[in-house]
């Protein structure tokens, strides 16, 4: 290689490399004349978007070192900088005693660096990660400034965001009442698309409900962003909620599945939907019967009060409606529950299988009408639970054949055929008014029916002891001598008069105690007394 050539090569290596240094030296002031800007950008966006005051911590701006000379000749068109920053804060204007609307642990954005200067910004996607969003009571947001609406309309319409990722973040809405419990949304992941001119945004989310634990898969719109009353900012979608455990709540236990669709705003939903229990249980009788439900409920964000409107039912085959309210307390008395349930047409081994252990001991139709009442106190659902309604049951049967034998006899005697074995598996119709408080039901009265025979009690049946204890009367279409046989018959014959009373052939004053799974019957010897 001969000198000259190799002073050329020495001059191009020399050029090459200066060049490069010069590259890495533009870029490197490119990059800290634009980071100011681009910080500066950032923060009038939030501000006039939010209409809040923002903090920023760190804001960095990385270039691709590579394009430094075509940054410099084309103003940066073309050229796409990557973007992170970490801790903005955006208050409320004026409240610093209340949590911020925004908080984001760290931030990261591509933008053309061109569009930094054009009056139309489109910035193609932001990751946010660690975000809370916090929304307060409706009504105690300062006052928003009027005097910034049009400015905020132009920067809605002419910055676009085409797609938000949002990692790790949580909705917090606070309650009027300060001694209630925020209500709190953790999002594992949530997918915003065409952020900007003032539309809605499309969205996906993913997240994990607290109570019951189990998965919610959402996707909708959300929006446009209610400056001025954060509440009040729309939200729809579609929902799909899966493996709830409801085993979290006392009493009762079951993996639910729920899907529908809502409509309404950041504090205030309607939701339909369906939801599916296929082994819904109470943890005291431990049967597992399926339950089914379509309903239609208000979800009040601001204090957790949850309206039914109504909810149709199905138990096993058994078709019922409720409708009430979940009503949200403070943290130590909890929720207070108030339902009203009709049941047209129940099947009562339904209702046995799921209240009671073991097989259901009867059978048959029930109509019921009932309130229900769970207030806010300590204890379990069972010790609080308040019922009042009324109920009827029709072509009931005991499965249990001591039980089903008595009111067999019971019906023979009471037609004047104590012997007739053919009067067998009779039917009873039961009806009247109840009233359970303290785990201790009262009828007033409680009329039951079987051919031949009617009988109408007063009194009480403690759930927790399992303690019968009733008094009434026994109506009989037969005389009291017609319902023995042979010389008890005769005997008692010439005391029918005595016995025959209202009409009926025989009117006895009776007595019932015992336990529902073994109760004795009896005659009340001059006991008066009612409950």
């Amino acid at each position: 290689m001969t000198t000259k050539r190799k002073k050329w090569l020495i001059a191009i290596s020399s050029f090459v490399g200066i060049a490069i240094v010069a590259m890495i030296i533009v870029a490197s002031v490119m990059a800290r004349r634009f980071e100011p800007h681009i910080r500066e950008e950032v923060i009038l966006y939030l501000e006039k978007r939010f209409d809040s005051e923002v903090e920023l911590k760190a804001l960095h701006i990385h270039l691709p070192t590579s394009s430094s000379l075509r940054i410099f000749l084309t103003r940066g068109r073309g050229a796409m900088a990557s973007v992170d920053g970490e801790g903005i804060l955006m208050r409320h204007k004026g409240r610093r005693d209340v949590p911020p609307m925004f908080a984001m642990r760290s931030f990261s954005f591509n933008v053309d660096l061109a569009v930094l200067f054009a009056d139309h910004k489109t910035i193609q996607n932001v990751t946010i990660d660690g975000m809370e969003i916090n929304i307060p009571p409706k009504g105690e947001r300062p006052s928003f400034d009027s005097s910034n609406v049009e400015d905020q309309g132009e920067w809605q319409r002419n910055v676009i965001i085409e797609e938000v990722l949002i990692t790790n973040s949580r909705l917090t809405l606070f309650p009027r009442d300060p001694a209630k419990v925020p209500l709190k949304f953790d999002l594992h992941q949530v997918r915003l698309e065409s952020a900007g001119k003032a539309t809605a945004m499309k969205y996906v989310a993913a997240l994990t409900n607290a109570k019951p634990p189990g998965e919610i898969l959402s996707n909708g719109t959300f929006g446009p962003w209610a400056a001025e009353e954060p509440g009040d900012t729309p939200l729809a979608g579609d929902y799909h909620f899966d493996k709830a455990d409801l085993g979290v709540f006392k009493g009762i236990s079951g993996i639910l599945q729920s899907t529908g669709n809502f409509e309404g705003t950041l504090s205030s939903i309607d939701v339909s939907g369906q939801a599916s229990v296929p082994n819904f249980s109470l943890k005291r009788s431990g049967n597992a019967i399926p339950l089914t439900a379509h309903f239609q409920v208000h979800v009040d964000g601001t204090n957790g009060d949850t309206v039914l409107k109504p909810v149709l039912g199905t138990l096993g085959t058994t078709s019922f409606t409720t409708s009430g309210a979940l009503i949200e307390n403070d943290a130590k008395t909890h929720r207070s529950i108030s339902l009203k349930v009709t049941m047209p047409k129940g099947n009562i081994r339904d209702l046995m299988a799921l209240a009671m252990k073991g097989p259901p001991f009867m059978e048959g139709t029930i109509a019921l009408n009932t309130s229900i009442d769970i207030p806010p106190l300590s204890g379990k659902v069972r010790e609080k639970l308040r019922l009042e309604g009324t109920f009827e049951i029709t072509e009931g049967k005991f499965l249990r054949s001591t039980i089903q034998d008595q009111i067999d006899s019971l019906s023979r005697r009471s037609q004047g055929q104590p012997g007739n074995e053919e009067i067998d598996e009779v039917v009873l119709k039961m009806g009247g008014r109840f009233k359970l408080e303290d785990e201790v039901i009262r009828f007033t009265p409680v009329s039951f029916a079987v051919p031949g025979a009617g009988i109408d009690l007063t009194g009480s049946f403690d759930l927790d002891q399992d303690i019968l204890d009733f008094q009434g009367t026994l109506r009989m279409t037969a005389s009291i001598s017609q319902t023995m046989t042979g010389w008890k018959h005769w005997v008692l014959k010439p005391i029918d008069p005595f016995f025959s009373k209202q009409g009926a052939g025989t009117l006895l004053n009776i007595k019932v105690k015992g336990t529902a799974e073994h109760p004795t019957f009896g005659l009340n010897r001059g006991d008066k007394k009612n409950n």
